[in-house]
């Protein structure tokens, strides 16, 4: 890839070394690893990214916000938005064997730099709280509404969902069993009765 690449070719490039990034973690990733990974040479990287691989990093993970955001406003047009939490969890359990050791990259990224870069685990918890929040108002309002029974507070179901969601991207990589999954999902889920 020869010159400054255009707007188009950095998402590209950005979800190229998103996938990378998911796999390997942001230590373990080389500048020769992104080349190869992206197409792009260092220059180009280094041109785009002014910041590095630090910077590309960054821009993966706010590439996960966007998932998020599509996430939120099927949530907020959904008829059963408790359902559709439920079935984005029940959904892991149909991953293939390396969706389920790559895990999730934001829970991957708040482990991995907790004593290395506190800038992107900070990034991490952010996107993390963000989605115990929408999770919290979801349940609020289902609550308000008569459709979820559970007297847990809102907040505290929200911030389960969250420890649910680190805790099942370890699991899953212990037992990437379909079966297993599916039975430990459908455990924790009940309290979203």
């Amino acid at each position: 890839m020869k010159g400054r690449p255009n707007i188009h070719q950095d998402k590209e490039l950005i979800l190229k070394a998103q996938k990378l990034f998911w796999e390997k973690g942001f230590t373990a990733t080389s500048l020769s690893d992104l080349t190869v990974a992206t197409g792009a040479g260092a220059g180009s990287l280094y041109n785009s990214f002014k910041g590095g691989k630090k910077e590309l990093f960054k821009k993966s993970l706010e590439q996960r916000r966007e998932d998020f955001e599509n996430f939120k406003q099927r949530l907020n047009k959904s008829e059963d938005p408790i359902g559709l939490i439920k079935s984005f969890f029940l959904n892991i359990a149909n991953a293939d064997y390396n969706e389920h050791m790559k895990g999730c990259i934001v829970a991957n990224t708040l482990v991995e730099m907790t004593f290395v870069e506190e800038s992107l685990k900070e990034e991490a918890v952010e996107i993390l709280k963000e989605t115990e929040k929408l999770y919290t108002s979801v349940i609020q309002q289902q609550q308000n509404k008569g459709t979820l029974k559970s007297t847990l507070p809102a907040e505290v179901l929200g911030k389960y969902l969250i420890t649910f969601w680190c805790g099942i991207n370890s699991l899953r990589r212990m037992y990437p069993d379909r079966r297993i999954l599916k039975t430990q999902i459908e455990l924790q889920l009940q309290v979203l009765h």
